[in-house]
């Protein structure tokens, strides 16, 4: 089988570097370029990652492939589309909103990047929750004229949200959810991110539009291709001292009275989209469901699966909202949620037949 050549664009940031290590040894997909910045083109990736004292900016836990580290970087202004198949973007929105539209004008763009994910004809999937989404691309196609598209994943926090939500939905419907989450400090990126003076023995409450992200993001992976679901949705968003994973506390309002045990019990048999098994990145459970009143925790959990999985505790009824109940979940922020959702994304659609040489069929 011969790999589909790919670029990464933003490779140096915190989901950046998770592309790569994501892509390294992908069965299916080639790293052959990686882009970044004006001031990070010319130089070897392990260079570009060093701060200004010289030490190692490499922030994930596998190692640096030798391959990477020697490997000179472009600028994305310079990425030519047609020397690829398929590009990755881990750009802040307003680069992508410039970038994106270029290179998906000639090849399809898998995008962990916010600018696009609010567009009518733009799918915002996550693969085993709302994978027939996936038929939204065509119309992108046609109404943008382009060969390639845009395909964006969703915030890392509506993720696991998300996921949560989706077997409740099937099994009895939901009605409005409240959620707060504790969010890791990976979530902010390393530049500027969030210093150490800030969020050490601190909490910080508020997380610059954020919540708002949530909240549409949730409807619209819910509802059809064609319209967002009518639950209500009400988040607050806070930065905690945790370095990776999502801790979310979140409320349920389902259209038919569930028992905690009810609940519990669809989370684990859920197996999410058929579309969605069986691909490279794929957990062989998405969610896992923990009887251990302290569980989950980000520093147990995050890593489940290969990050790939929502880990689920505390399932209790909340007597409170209608058809209530509450749970505690742990979602990898920066895997699932960023880089290696995104090559999910990737994975799924090639199987379909929108990727490759059988895109555009």
């Amino acid at each position: 089988m011969k790999k589909l050549r790919c670029v990464l664009i933003g490779a140096t940031g915190v989901a950046g570097q998770q592309f790569v290590a994501a892509l390294a040894k992908h069965p299916w997909f080639e790293l052959t370029s990686l882009a970044a910045s004006t001031r990070n083109a010319g130089k070897p990736y392990a260079e570009a990652l060093k701060n200004s004292n010289g030490m190692s900016g490499w922030f994930v836990s596998e190692p640096l492939p030798e391959w990477v580290a020697q490997h000179v970087m472009q600028s994305g202004d310079e990425v030519r589309a047609g020397d690829f198949d398929l590009a990755f973007s881990a750009v802040e929105a307003e680069v992508a909103k410039v970038l994106e539209p270029k290179l998906a004008a000639t090849i399809p763009v898998i995008s962990a990047a916010s600018a696009f994910r609010y567009e009518d004809d733009v799918p915002l999937i996550i693969p085993p929750v709302n994978s027939v989404h996936a038929g939204l691309i065509e119309a992108q196609k046609a109404r943008r004229q382009g060969k390639g598209f845009i395909a964006p994943i969703p915030n890392c926090t509506t993720t696991g949200l998300a996921i949560s939500l989706a077997p409740l939905e099937q099994a009895f419907g939901v009605k409005a959810v409240l959620m707060t989450s504790m969010q890791a400090v990976s979530g902010a990126g390393r530049s500027p991110g969030v210093t150490a003076l800030d969020v050490t023995d601190n909490v910080i409450p508020h997380i610059a539009k954020e919540e708002g992200k949530v909240e549409i993001e949730t409807k619209k992976i819910l509802g059809t291709s064609s319209a967002p679901h009518a639950l209500g949705v009400s988040c607050t968003c806070t930065r905690v001292a945790v370095l990776d994973g999502h801790t979310e506390a979140v409320h349920v309002s389902l259209k038919k009275k569930a028992s905690a045990a009810e609940v519990a019990a669809i989370f684990r048999e859920w197996k999410g989209d058929v579309a969605s098994r069986g691909l490279p990145s794929s957990p062989n459970k998405w969610i896992e469901v923990h009887d251990d009143p302290y569980r989950p925790q980000p520093r147990l959990d995050r890593d489940v699966h290969g990050g790939m999985a929502t880990s689920i505790g505390r399932i209790r009824e909340d007597s409170v909202l209608e058809n209530g109940v509450k749970y505690v979940l742990v979602s990898h922020n920066t895997k699932m949620g960023a880089a290696k959702g995104a090559v999910l994304l990737a994975e799924m659609l090639y199987q379909q037949g929108f990727l490759g040489n059988s895109a555009g069929k």
